[in-house]
């Protein structure tokens, strides 16, 4: 039986294990969210605004690889857009499907609803060039080629795609289709200098360590990462945004490297080395601790997802799986054995009838950590902190260290537990970014996932108060005080929520294992009362901005 325009579309997202598509309804979009319905073994969630939708798809495309959702179009798709930038900035595979009005409408370019009313129907795919890897008009005669072209492209580069698919072309019969080739392969001859190379960098090295950043998580190569690093025997630090991408618990690694302003140890180990194997690299200023960071690039080896870079030459065409594996066969292993760092959050701190604050907090968050939980930590204080916590096997940590913007973290959980019902997902949120976007506490409980979330309440957004050196206590940083112990009963008329408030390390501790014992949601409120409390990260970062 001959496919539809949108039936093919739900066949190819499925064929690359997208089970569940977010978005809001709107009349643009109909005729796609009805094929859906329709469509076997897919489910629709529906989020309580686009925003939200584009940032649950995020954590979702983190934890199965790829994520789709549908908006309408103008009012819908721009409202979408911020997340998908941040999906952009953050190399999140996204598939944003738009439904426009009809085609022979766009063509006679009338003055439709959702318009600018100036009869353009481009102007928004135009925007969406710019913050997409690819922008696309589907229709009938395109749809066979164009639709698993964009899937492609969001796969090979790590980016989100916009199809822009016209009302009445979802139901048209699909034309010719045309798959995509298959990706471009690591140039060999290439690949055999580069490693020619690394063998006379590592040849010259006694002191080598390996860096694991940013795209090691975003192209999934922490397997062989491991594989690596355990045949050279050598010591493994993780930048910010690369937490997660190498396991915690492996006796091989030291812990979070900061600059100037995290572990002193870690720092003298990574600095120190005469050899820096870094995969994934990213040279932000989060990622390199304002700039802190003292990295050699003459010493570094850098495995980045199409090239490798050996003391500042670059060998252009080499996929980082190929890099990872030749590395495999090199005549190279480091002697002594790796001394394991301890966690700055190892030991529990802080009396019981004591008042909260992050030098107690933090070590009670790391220990009550599980294998293969999901972490989601939004922006804020909670995400420097955080960082530094040590996390189990097999645990994921969905934060955007880029584009940073708050409100990510409560719709992110509940697309982090739609994509993995089967493991617990922990969502950290201070009370600033929880008011961005608390609407999506429905959704996540009329569909009865079960995370537990941190709220930190510390009066106000402690997070610039530390950032702007100058003027901490600013109006402008206050916030409306919440009873979120009562908002959550207006959303959750028909299911049970725990919720609680706690003042003090004890209560934080029986909080924590009532939550553990709850089959429903939890929210837990940290109320802290010092609105300059923050991690020791923080305070050193702080210090540092005083100096500058």
């Amino acid at each position: 039986m001959t496919r539809t325009v949108g039936e093919f579309l739900f066949d190819c997202l499925k064929a690359e294990g997208v089970d569940d598509i977010f978005g809001v309804p709107g009349d643009f979009n109909f005729s796609l969210l009805d094929t859906l319905e329709d469509y076997e073994d897919m489910n629709f969630i529906d989020n309580r605004n686009e925003l939200n939708a584009g940032y649950a798809a995020d954590a979702y495309s983190q934890v199965k690889g790829m994520a789709a959702m549908i908006t309408t179009f103008g009012v819908g798709e721009l409202s979408a857009s911020n997340a998908v930038a941040g999906a952009y900035s953050e190399n999140i595979p996204l598939i944003h499907i738009g439904g426009s009005p009809d085609l022979e409408d766009q063509k006679k370019e009338k003055n439709v609803h959702h318009t600018l009313m100036d009869g353009n129907f481009e102007v928004f795919r135009h925007m969406y060039e710019h913050i997409t890897a690819y922008a696309v008009k589907i229709t009938a005669d395109n749809a066979g080629t164009e639709i698993p072209k964009a899937i492609r492209i969001a796969k090979e580069k790590r980016k989100p795609v916009y199809m822009d698919i016209p009302f009445d072309q979802v139901t048209e019969p699909i034309g010719e289709i045309r798959r995509p080739e298959a990706g471009e392969k690591s140039d060999r001859n290439k690949l055999d200098a580069a490693m020619e190379k690394v063998q006379q960098q590592l040849n010259k090295a006694k002191n080598t360590v390996m860096l694991v950043d940013f795209n090691t998580v975003r192209y999934g190569l922490e397997t062989e990462v491991q594989v690596v690093v355990e045949k050279l025997n050598v010591p493994v630090a993780q930048m910010l945004q690369g937490k997660s991408g190498f396991d915690e618990q492996h006796p091989q690694y030291v812990g979070m490297y900061g600059g100037a302003f995290g572990d002193d140890q870690v720092r003298k180990t990574v600095e120190e080395a005469d050899c820096i194997i870094a995969v994934g690299m990213l040279w932000s200023d989060f990622n390199l601790a304002k700039y802190t960071a003292e990295l050699d690039t003459e010493k570094m080896i850098i495995i980045h997802p199409h090239s490798t870079v050996i003391s500042d030459e670059v060998y252009e065409n080499i996929k980082a799986e190929d890099s990872l594996k030749a590395m495999e066969d090199l005549d190279y292993r480091q002697d002594g054995e790796v001394q394991q760092r301890p966690s700055i959050y190892d030991d529990i701190a802080g009396e019981a009838d004591g008042a909260l604050a992050a030098d107690s907090y933090y070590p009670r968050f790391q220990n009550m950590l599980k294998q293969d939980d999901i972490l989601v930590v939004d922006t804020g204080t909670l995400s420097y902190g955080m960082s530094q916590v040590k996390l189990q096997k097999g645990a994921m940590f969905l934060s955007h260290g880029s584009w940073q913007s708050i409100g990510y973290g409560t719709p992110a959980a509940l697309g982090a537990a739609v994509a993995a019902p089967e493991r617990r997902v922990v969502l950290f949120v201070g009370e600033g970014a929880f008011q961005f976007t608390v609407q999506e506490l429905s959704s996540i409980i009329d569909k009865g996932y079960k995370p537990i979330i941190f709220l930190l309440n510390n009066q106000g957004y402690t997070i610039e108060r530390y950032l702007n050196t100058k003027r901490p206590y600013a109006d402008y940083n206050d916030i409306p005080g919440w009873d979120y112990m009562s908002l959550t009963d207006g959303f959750s008329k028909y299911k049970e929520v725990f919720k609680t408030q706690v003042y003090t390390n004890g209560e934080l501790d029986e909080a924590i294992q009532q939550a553990e014992q709850f089959d429903g949601m939890s929210l837990i409120e940290l109320v802290v009362k010092d609105p300059m409390d923050a991690p020791l990260y923080l305070h050193n970062l702080r210090e540092f901005e005083k100096d500058d």
